[in-house]
């Protein structure tokens, strides 16, 4: 699996660099979802903008994100997530549990003053 990770301390963002969110890639995914979603985290942002295509398999791995976040009190957003992929979260009625960011918003290693 291919992506890249960048923090401000606060918020993390995981960039991934995939085309498909499917069972390929969703165990490796669920791995760092877990290992990212550590209490001094209060945003986990997932930046979809490469993905193309999600099957079950990846809306499990964003559901472990979702979940590993809320028990200490965070949040996920997905970034630039494709129309197919918003699609397929509404129609499980899983897109009430996440949130949705601007790309401007999102984390950063840079510290802005």
């Amino acid at each position: 699996m291919k992506f890249d990770i960048q923090t401000d301390g606060v918020s993390v963002t995981l960039k991934l660099h995939e085309k498909k969110l499917d069972s390929i890639i969703a165990a490796e995914l669920k791995g760092e979802f877990l290992i990212l979603a550590k209490p001094k985290i209060d945003h986990l942002v997932v930046d979809m903008q490469e993905v193309e295509f999600c099957d079950s398999s990846g809306l499990s791995a964003l559901l472990i994100a979702e979940r590993k976040m809320k028990e200490h009190g965070g949040t996920v957003h997905l970034l630039n997530a494709n129309p197919k992929v918003m699609s397929l979260l509404k129609i499980s009625m899983l897109d009430r549990l996440f949130e949705y960011k601007e790309p401007a918003k999102a984390a950063s290693k840079k510290k802005t003053k």
